[in-house]
């Protein structure tokens, strides 16, 4: 429901509360910001798909961990550079939450 959440407000809110809120959207394209939030809805939505089937869901269950796994690897490296330690701790616990849901599904 986080990535739900975050998705969706990187997708309606101004920019100048996502820059108040997050600061790296001052150094992006607002279509960036966007393209990532459509993103992290399509993905997040991917990880809830089992609960309609499990035979379609799964496959795109694994394809969706797999794609926040990556993004939020990404964003953790690039607040790590920026040092911003917050931003870098909320992807790490992330990590640490989406992770054990690629890893535990792909045996199911």
């Amino acid at each position: 429901m986080f990535f739900i959440a975050a998705g969706y407000a990187k997708l309606t809110e101004p920019m100048t509360n996502l820059i108040n809120l997050m600061g790296w959207p001052a150094v992006a394209p607002e279509n960036m910001v966007r393209g990532l939030g459509v993103v992290e809805m399509v993905l997040a939505l991917g990880v809830l798909s089992p609960l309609i089937s499990w035979r379609v869901g799964r496959p795109l269950l694994l394809t969706a961990a797999t794609g926040l796994i990556v993004m939020e690897a990404t964003m953790l490296a690039v607040h790590a550079v920026n040092r911003d330690i917050g931003l870098a701790a909320v992807n790490a616990i992330l990590l640490a939450f989406t992770i054990p849901v690629l890893l535990g599904r792909r045996r199911a």
